[in-house]
């Protein structure tokens, strides 16, 4: 289509996104990455190993900004072809509807979910993915856990701003907590 809008122009400079961040929420997609077996129980989950803004490391989904004009699912496909690789193969759901939303605050007693720079509300998604998933990008690496590892309070305590929340929910809604 001629008239599609060109999201390449979209990306803010960063004194624009600075502006954006303290007068308006910002659109996040987060992807909890999994691995299932043939009958599509969760085998699997993928956590991102990233250096964090204040220099800490932490455990992290694969997350990242809706660009303006940019359609939910191809935001999805974007960051995770970024943090995951391009031969990922993420089966992404034929309906963009995420199994919860998330509102991060930079005061972490709203809701839980915390981002110091920003109000943000994220869309989560459970996405299997089928491929060679390698980190790449800003992240350092990337570790395949089984649920019950990838729900338990010492992976928890790996991840910060509440996504370690995100996780458990995935799970659940995929029926695979004990």
């Amino acid at each position: 289509m001629s008239d599609m809008l060109d999201i390449r122009s979209a990306w803010l400079s960063h004194d624009e996104l600075e502006q954006a961040r303290e007068r308006l929420p910002i659109v996040y997609v987060e992807a909890v990455p999994v691995r299932t077996d043939s009958w599509g129980r969760v085998t699997a989950v993928g956590l991102l190993l990233r250096a964090m803004p204040d220099g800490s490391i932490s455990r992290a989904l694969v997350s990242g900004r809706v660009l303006y004009g940019e359609l939910i699912r191809d935001a999805l496909l974007r960051h995770l072809e970024k943090d995951l690789g391009p031969v990922a193969l993420p089966r992404l759901p034929v309906s963009p509807a995420p199994f919860t939303v998330a509102e991060y605050f930079p005061d972490p007693t709203v809701t839980g979910f915390h981002d110091p720079r920003q109000h943000a509300v994220s869309l989560c998604y459970l996405v299997p993915c089928d491929g060679d998933c390698s980190p790449s990008q800003d992240a350092l690496d990337l570790t395949w856990v089984d649920p019950a590892e990838a729900a338990s309070e010492a992976f928890q305590a790996e991840m910060t701003g509440g996504q370690g929340r995100i996780v458990r929910l995935a799970l659940a809604h995929a029926g695979a907590l004990d």
